[in-house]
């Protein structure tokens, strides 16, 4: 007889643990499971079966891998924590004995300490591991940078993630690895691609944070614990990969002064092992770090140079065969030589093109594609206004290569000039609308004791040959990869649209950069003026015979409800007709045999009828003329002649538009009649999909035509 399985001993039951079993199996507090697990990244599991996995009577609802439990049975930091609260006890009998200097000996001697190096390690075995998960690290830093001290969110906290935010803006600024931005309502989006991966971030906006008590900022804190030691790690490999040295100098003072990137000083490591100062203030000498790179290619290439000429060149090998050009052996050139001319042309590996003409060719990457976007503000001298955000705009302004910028003294230390009227200023970011000339204040008398000083300009004014743009232009700008035209950005006017630059816009989706009428359907605007013009007639609908209701469109038999359009009503229209009744079994009619006759065409009737009558009109205009004693063409056509004329050709253009899309919308009907049952329903919904699409497609566009009417926005 076969021995009997007990329950909850294999399968599911046994692959997952609950985690009441899983804090008991540890002997740890259920805080510090959670802290452990986050560290560690293990994360709750949810089996197919909670019935089979649970093995009490009430279902559990918290599942971990067993294999996960007991992985963590040998972690170091466990017995860090079970020394933490050994800790704790000795700290709390010691208070409540009264020995205070008991308490302040264990609290400065017996405190242990955790480390995360090791699980950096085991968690991330390469670094392109770690780049490809410092998104929500880097998300997450930024955010604590940014928040308040509290009593939930201790001071050296933010000061370290505001320090290793830092820093790692300061290697993007010198590598130039920066790409792309964006703002929205949640804050300020960038991309940067660091050795082949895009990192996206998101920054807030510098507001007055109000913490609320619904976060658990335990459980953030320790994810910003682990963050903070994975971006020291990512900080250290990134800044000695272009040669500087980590961490780089720190000014307290001038952050004490709101200085912020200008308190960090980089220095390089030369080749012979010595530092060279690249101090990234405003206005400072340029960076040297292409100097150091540039060196370091010039000493291996002199290294290789040497090498080569070392070996037998193909001159001296023939010799050996050959004894009349053993005199003729060439001399080895100089190491100081461009490494093209130290190697033989043919010993160089040449690529040939594939030998199939019609063969995929791939593109080799070109390392200088992005030098032209890396300067982009090389050659400007930048000044930001007092109302403009510093932080984002001196971060994206460095990033692309500019080296002057300037600002206000009130916004903090480090700006290459805090005279607004200095001649080198080439742009200035201004954020509000001028002012009109009566709304200023009035300039000093002459002989008053407070004179204006050299270093302010009148609130409104505008120093000539100084372009003045507002602070979208430089975000437009970096998107773009381009200088875009200033005047477009100029204090005061409306701006263009700022798109995100990571959505890419399908073909019936409405692009507010392009041009309205290369995105209109043909008749579209003429549809839309009729529209216009029947809700200014009257709203209830009975002037000229006729009302407004939906149009039905039917697709395989069902109604699905389309655009609003002009519907004649008849007399006699909604009345039950004879004949038209079900037939005996309860079925309708065949649609296809209803739609057979369509009797005449109402349009080709009203075409005839108007033509008629622009004949009539015309005819009688020459009879006037030719008993005035004048040309027809001297005629002078009345106001009233010219509005009729364009009433025409739109009804024509509006009527020819229609006529077209009911000869596609027939030849369609026709062709899904040909169709099997399941690729007809297919069908249906990428028309019903599609016709969504144009819906909303046809209504941002019927906005942005009353706008550009109404002259703007209001």
């Amino acid at each position: 007889m076969a021995k009997i399985k007990k329950k909850g001993t294999s399968g599911q039951a046994r692959n997952f643990i609950t985690r009441t079993q899983a804090v008991r199996k540890l002997q740890i507090s259920l805080p510090d499971f959670r802290r452990l697990c986050i560290f560690k990244g293990i994360y709750p599991r949810e089996p197919r079966n909670k019935k089979k996995v649970s093995k009490s009577s009430t279902p559990s609802t918290t599942f971990y891998y067993t294999k996960d439990i007991q992985y963590l049975l040998h972690e170091p930091v466990l017995r860090k924590f079970r020394e933490h609260k050994a800790f704790a006890k000795k700290l709390s009998r010691a208070l409540g004995r009264g020995d205070v200097s008991t308490a302040a000996r264990l609290e400065k001697t017996a405190k242990p300490s955790i480390t995360l190096d090791h699980i950096v390690k085991e968690r991330y075995p390469t670094f392109v591991d770690a780049l490809r998960d410092l998104d929500d690290a880097l998300s997450m830093l930024f955010l604590f940078a940014n928040l308040p001290s509290t009593s939930t969110v201790a001071p050296k906290t933010i000061s370290l993630c505001e320090r290793l935010c830092l820093e790692f803006e300061h290697y993007l600024i010198a590598s130039h690895s920066l790409r792309k931005s964006f703002l929205s309502i949640k804050g300020i989006y960038y991309q940067a691609t660091i050795q082949g991966q895009d990192i996206l971030w998101l920054v807030p906006y510098k507001f007055a944070q109000k913490v609320t008590g619904d976060v658990d900022f335990r459980i953030m804190g320790t994810f910003v614990e682990f963050y903070a030691t994975l971006l020291g790690f990512v900080n250290f490999r990134l800044y000695t990969s272009i040669g500087l040295v980590y961490p780089p100098k720190f000014d307290r003072k001038s952050d004490d002064s709101g200085g912020e990137l200008g308190a960090f000083t980089l220095e390089g490591r030369g080749v012979g092992g010595t530092l060279a100062s690249t101090a990234q203030t405003n206005g400072s000498a340029e960076n040297n770090i292409a100097t150091i790179s540039s060196s370091k290619q010039q000493k291996q290439l002199e290294s290789i140079a040497e090498r080569i000429a070392s070996l037998p060149t193909p001159s001296s090998m023939e010799s050996e065969h050959d004894p009349e050009s053993a005199n003729m052996g060439a001399t080895p050139p100089s190491p100081g030589k461009p490494l093209t001319e130290l190697v033989p042309v043919d010993t160089i590996d040449t690529f040939e093109p594939p030998i199939a003409a019609d063969a995929d060719v791939l593109d080799q990457p070109d390392l200088t594609a992005d030098d032209g976007l890396a300067h982009l503000f090389a050659s400007f001298t930048f000044y930001l206004s007092r109302e403009t955000p510093r932080q984002p705009l001196e971060f994206l302004l460095r990033s692309f290569g500019c080296k002057r910028l300037g600002w206000d003294s009130v916004l903090g230390d480090g700006a290459f000039t805090n005279n607004e009227a200095d001649p080198s200023i080439t742009h200035q970011v201004v954020d509000r609308p001028p002012l009109p000339p009566t709304s200023l204040p009035p300039l000093p008398e002459a002989g008053a004791e407070d004179e204006i000083s050299s270093t302010s300009v009148r609130p409104g004014s505008r120093i000539p040959g100084r372009i003045y743009v507002q602070p979208q232009w430089i975000w437009d700008c970096v998107n773009a990869g381009k200088l875009l035209r200033p005047d477009l950005y100029a204090p005061g006017a409306i701006l263009p649209p700022h798109l995100s630059p990571w959505v890419k816009l399908g073909e019936r989706e409405y692009d507010p950069t392009a041009p309205l009428a290369g995105q209109e359907r043909e008749g579209e605007e003429e549809d839309a003026d009729s529209e216009e013009s029947d809700e200014d007639v009257g709203g209830d609908g009975d002037e000229g015979g006729g009302k407004t209701a939906p149009r039905i469109d039917k697709v395989n038999g069902k109604a699905i409800p389309g655009k609003i359009a002009h519907v004649d009503v008849e007399v006699g229209e909604g009345m039950d007709i004879a004949g038209s009744e079900p037939s005996e079994d309860g079925e309708e009619k065949d649609e296809y045999h209803d739609e057979e006759w369509e009797g005449f065409d109402d349009d080709a009737e009203s075409e005839s009828e108007s033509e008629a009558e622009a004949s009539r009109s015309q005819y009688q205009r020459e009879l006037e003329a030719e008993a005035a004693g004048l040309p027809f063409s001297s005629v002078a056509v009345g106001p009233q002649d010219t509005a009729d004329a364009k009433k025409k050709s739109r009804e024509d253009a509006r009527k020819k538009a229609a006529r077209k899309r009911r000869e596609e919308e027939e030849e369609l009907e026709r062709a899904k009649m040909m169709m099997s049952r399941k690729k007809r329903k297919l069908l249906d919904k990428m028309l019903y999909s599609n016709r969504k699409k144009d819906e909303e497609a046809e209504t941002l566009r019927r906005k942005r035509r009353k706008i550009e009417r109404n002259g703007g926005v209001k």
